[in-house]
């Protein structure tokens, strides 16, 4: 079993194509590799014990990063958190964006009349950062990356990539490195610190004394879409001034905010027995290869020590080439480990939808 990286974070949103248009503008999101209305019928245990109907976006930048599943509820009305979530709060609570030069993302997105919530600042370990929202109140911290699939270009504005990885709110900080290490690859400690952290000053929460962890993972991924998906890393935080709640709570997943975190990975087997082991056995399993209209896999989720939702896909199918019905069947490769050729991945962005 091995991971390829983060797949994509999934973002609850009330209208879909509104949301896709900000962040292709925005982030550079601008190649969706799937998008389908269809019925979520095996999330079950997080939907009310009922199949919900929805609309989906998964989307990409070619420059490299995971993605970003945009997920609407067509059969409700999503609801929104009754409460303003804070750093610590239980969940995913920022989404981090990789920038080749933050000080050019901070003036562009500026420019473009971006909610920006704090001024470009380093933080620990010395990487260049700031935050923003998008117009339904989802924080995004813009970081600092040197691992790209392809240079954004010395001449461009915006310089930011896909999603570099995500802020997790946690209740026991010692339980949750271990969690993330074991299950996820996660073993480097980058810092460890604990304070009230003059760079997180503006953000929702930031006020305050809190632990903070950021972890990546000591080796390069391995997979199909390792290259494109790159490096990765995990903030997690735990607030030392107050108890967290959890940012779904009583809510559906796919209501508004960020509903998972997803791993695209081969071998789901051996890691339904690793999950089983290490006491987080799967939540949702699809069984086998599961259609979502322009691509398959398998899919399953499982539960980190405070709930927050972490979902796997080993991905069997992905459209190359739409316009001419070019798919790959990922599980006829000899080698799984190996990372597909640069132009086959390459290929994938034919699909860019410009503007």
């Amino acid at each position: 079993m091995f991971i390829s990286g983060i797949q994509q974070v999934g973002i609850g949103v009330s209208n879909v194509h509104e949301a896709f248009k900000w962040y292709r503008q925005h982030f550079g999101m601008d190649v969706p590799i799937f998008e389908e209305a269809a019925e979520a019928g095996l999330m079950l245990p997080y939907t009310g014990g009922k199949p919900q109907t929805r609309h989906a976006i998964l989307a990409l930048n070619m420059h490299g990063g995971g993605g970003m599943e945009i997920w609407q509820y067509t059969g409700r009305t999503p609801v929104p958190p009754a409460f303003q979530p804070q750093l610590g709060d239980l969940g995913i609570g920022i989404c981090k964006i990789k920038s080749a030069d933050v000080q050019a993302s901070f003036h562009y997105l500026r420019k473009c009349g971006v909610n920006i919530q704090t001024n470009p600042t380093p933080r620990p370990d010395g990487v260049e950062h700031f935050f923003v929202k998008d117009p339904w109140g989802n924080t995004f911290e813009i970081v600092g990356a040197t691992d790209w699939f392809s240079s954004p270009g010395s001449g461009k504005a915006i310089q930011t990539g896909g999603v570099f990885g995500a802020f997790i709110g946690v209740s026991d900080m010692d339980r949750a490195i271990k969690f993330y290490a074991d299950i996820l690859g996660y073993q480097t400690v980058v810092y460890d610190s604990a304070e009230d952290f003059a760079d997180w000053h503006g953000v929702d929460g930031g006020f305050g004394r809190y632990r903070r962890v950021l972890l990546r993972h000591p080796t390069k991924r391995k997979g199909p879409f390792s290259p494109l998906l790159g490096d990765t890393e995990l903030e997690l935080v735990q607030s030392l001034d107050r108890a967290p709640r959890k940012i779904f709570e009583n809510r559906f997943w796919g209501d508004l905010g960020y509903i998972h975190l997803c791993f695209d990975i081969t071998g789901m087997a051996e890691l339904k027995t690793t999950c089983e082991a290490t006491g987080h056995p799967f939540t949702v399993d699809s069984s086998g290869s599961f259609d979502m209209g322009e691509a398959a896999g398998y899919f399953s989720y499982i539960e980190d020590p405070d709930g927050t939702l972490i979902e796997f896909v080993e991905t069997h199918k992905v459209p190359i080439l739409k316009k001419i019905g070019w798919f790959l069947d990922l599980r006829k490769r000899k080698h799984p480990a190996k990372p597909l050729a640069r132009w086959m991945l390459k290929m994938m962005g034919m699909g860019r939808v410009r503007g």
